[in-house]
């Protein structure tokens, strides 16, 4: 049986992951920050809760020790936080700003630099990141912020491939689409389940390749 660790599973696309892939026959742990009455109603055999703050450098090392000995096939890193919408970055506070690229960007580094010990050989890390993170594709300056977390992200995501080499896996940064959930608000052209499924069928038409790539919810390759 294929295992799954979905970090940021309590909600929205992170949920809908837990439930697609339990759906496929996985088992999966799903980590949670605050209690989701959502997540754990899919109680199942093959379901596994943990709770972990990600900005919390000790929880993070603790989630690391729980989970030390297991192995997953897919270790997929979904925190992410929308602040500043409809401003630009000299118009947001100064907490604001370093609280989105903490959570956005260094977080998701940092928890997967603890459970590298975690992915199976030839497993996947996968990170949830978006088109808005790429550069070459920045023409309009919308959500600004946002945008810059992103990009943020996917540099940190070459400097993680780039730094293990020698690791045997697949590492992935993926744009789910623009998705009807609180971040995509309720006129985004895709809902979750198709999303989901998408983001599903990439990782495993991808799985075993080997190095990094930028590619959406239709295993298209987008430009970092």
């Amino acid at each position: 049986m294929k295992r799954a660790l979905i970090v940021g599973g309590s909600r929205g696309l992170g949920l809908g992951l837990a439930k697609e892939h339990l759906a496929r026959g996985w088992h999966v742990t799903a980590t949670f920050r605050t209690p989701s009455p959502e997540l754990s109603a899919l109680a199942s055999d093959r379901l596994t809760l943990e709770t972990v703050d990600v900005t919390d450098p000790a929880g993070i090392a603790a989630l690391a020790g729980r989970l030390s000995g297991q192995t997953f096939d897919l270790v997929f890193l979904n925190p992410g936080i929308m602040a500043g919408r409809g401003k630009t970055v000299s118009d947001i506070p100064d907490a604001d700003i370093s609280n989105i690229m903490l959570v956005n960007a260094a977080a998701p580094i940092r928890v997967a630099d603890a459970l590298i010990g975690c992915v199976a050989p030839g497993g996947t890390i996968a990170f949830m990141t978006s088109i808005l993170g790429s550069m070459a594709l920045n023409d309009d300056g919308r959500v600004e912020l946002y945008r810059a977390s992103k990009a943020a992200l996917n540099s940190l995501i070459l400097s993680f491939r780039g730094r293990r080499k020698d690791l045997d896996c697949t590492v992935l940064a993926l744009h789910p689409g623009v998705v009807r959930t609180s971040m995509g608000g309720p006129t985004a052209p895709l809902d979750i389940e198709t999303s989901v499924r998408g983001l599903a069928d990439t990782i495993a038409a991808r799985a075993g390749s080997g190095g990094v790539a930028f590619v959406d919810y239709r295993n298209e390759v987008l430009p970092w």
